[in-house]
C-alpha cells in the first residue's frame, strides 16, 4: 500500500516572494518537486518581522488570493480563487495577518483536519543577535553569518508561527537562512532549499520523543538554523548537529528624537526587523549610539533602531558549545528541539513534594 501523501503547510515572516523575502517560493518547488508533497501556502501579504506570536484581535483579517511565476515568484492577486493561468505554478493565500495568524487560520478555518507539518520559513535570517565574522589570513572580512539565539528567538516571527502551529498539536519546523553581511548570493539558494529539504524529511521521518511534548509525546517543534555561506557549494554537506538555543540579551531597540525631526519620520529604515540584510558595522554602531536619549524630558518620540553593539564580531570562545551561536560560527546547521511554552528554572521543572512549594508567609 502507497504511503500516504503528506500535506504541508508552508508559512512564512517575510511575506510574498520579493527581495526582503527570497526563499519561500524555492523551498516550496522543492517540496512539491523532490518530495512530491502536497503544499498549502498561507503567508502575511507583507514583512512581519519582529512580531512573535502575536494577533491582531481587534482586525478584520482579509486575505486574497495569489499565483506564483517562475523565476522569481512574482505573481498576480485576485480577490477570489480562479484556474490557473499558463506559467502560474500553485495557489497561494496573502493574509493581511501576523504569521501566527496565517498559521492558525490556515490550521482551522483554511484547511482544517488536513495539515500533517507546519514549515515556517525559509527566513531571511537574522532572528538572532550574534554576528560572526570569517576573515582571510590578511585578516579581510571573507563574510560573515547571524543565527538564531534566545534574545531574537522570543521576537521572531518564524519562530511564532511555528510556535503557533505547536500549540494547535501539528508538526512544526521554523526555519532560517543565517543571512551572510551582504545580501545572499543566488547560487547559495538551491543548495540551502536542498540541504532544507532533506532535513525536513528526516525530521518528519524520525520526529524526536519528548514526555512533556504537547503532542502524544512527542516534540512541540525544531528551530533549523542554516548559514548561508559558500560552503553549501560543496561537494560534501554542511555538518549537521542537535543544538540548544544560547540564552543572551539585547539592550536599547529604539532611538530618540525631538518632535521636529519625528514630524519627518513615516517608517523605520530597520524594515525587516532581525531578518534584513547585514548592514551594520561596528563602527556605524558606534557613531549611532551618539544619539539614543532625548534631549528634553517632553521629547517623546521614538523610532526602532536597534543598537547592535555589543553583537558584532562576538568571540567564539565566548560561546557556549552545544548551543545554536557556536555551532553557526563553525559553519554548521543547527536544529534544536524545543517545546511550546515559557522555560522554567530547573528547580520549579522538576516540581517538588508540593507541602514544601507553599509559600510561608504572613500576609
Amino acid at each position: 500500500m502507497a504511503a500516504k501523501r503528506l500535506t504541508v503547510l508552508l508559512t512564512n515572516d517575510d511575506g510574498p516572494p520579493g527581495y526582503e523575502s527570497p526563499y519561500t517560493f524555492g523551498l516550496y518547488k522543492h517540496l512539491t518537486r523532490t518530495l512530491g508533497w502536497d503544499v498549502r501556502v498561507v503567508i502575511p501579504s507583507s514583512q512581519k518581522s519582529w512580531i512573535g506570536k502575536a494577533y491582531q484581535i481587534k482586525d478584520i483579517v482579509r486575505g486574497r488570493f495569489y499565483y506564483p511565476r517562475d523565476p522569481d515568484g512574482a505573481g498576480e492577486t485576485s480577490d477570489s480563487s480562479r484556474p490557473l493561468k499558463e506559467g502560474e505554478i500553485g495557489e497561494w493565500i496573502l493574509i493581511d495577518g501576523t504569521p501566527a495568524s496565517c498559521a492558525n487560520i490556515a490550521l482551522h478555518n483554511l484547511y482544517p483536519g488536513e495539515i500533517d507539518l507546519v514549515v515556517s520559513g525559509p527566513n531571511l535570517g537574522r532572528n538572532t543577535s550574534g554576528e560572526f565574522v570569517w576573515r582571510g589570513n590578511d585578516g579581510r572580512v571573507i563574510y560573515s553569518c547571524r543565527s538564531w539565539v534566545a534574545a531574537f528567538s522570543l521576537s521572531s516571527g518564524t519562530l511564532g508561527a511555528a510556535l503557533s502551529s505547536s500549540l494547535s498539536q501539528i508538526r512544526s519546523i521554523a526555519l532560517s537562512y543565517g543571512t551572510i553581511r551582504r545580501y545572499p548570493s543566488q547560487t547559495l539558494f538551491d543548495p540551502a532549499h536542498a540541504l532544507s529539504t532533506k532535513i525536513i524529511q528526516h525530521l518528519w521521518d524520525n520526529w524526536g520523543e519528548d514526555g512533556g511534548g504537547l503532542r502524544n509525546g512527542e516534540v512541540d517543534l525544531y528551530s533549523v538554523n542554516i548559514p548561508m555561506i559558500p560552503g553549501l557549494l560543496g561537494e560534501s554537506s554542511l555538518p549537521i548537529i542537535w543544538t540548544r538555543i544560547w540564552r543572551n540579551t539585547y539592550h536599547r531597540l529604539f532611538k530618540a528624537y525631538s518632535p521636529k525631526q519625528a514630524s519627518g519620520l513615516e517608517h523605520s529604515d530597520f524594515q525587516t526587523g532581525p531578518d534584513s540584510p547585514i548592514t551594520t558595522s561596528a563602527q556605524a554602531v558606534t557613531q549611532a549610539r551618539a544619539d539614543i536619549s532625548p534631549k528634553n524630558p517632553t521629547d517623546l518620540s521614538f523610532q526602532f533602531s536597534p543598537d547592535m553593539s555589543g553583537l558584532i564580531d562576538l568571540q567564539p570562545s565566548s560561546l557556549p558549545e552545544g548551543s545554536d551561536t557556536w555551532a553557526i560560527e563553525k559553519g554548521w546547521v543547527s536544529v534544536s528541539p524545543l517545546r511550546a511554552s515559557f522555560g522554567e528554572p530547573p528547580e520549579f521543572a522538576t516540581g517538588g513534594v508540593l507541602q514544601d512549594r507553599i509559600w510561608k508567609i504572613k500576609l
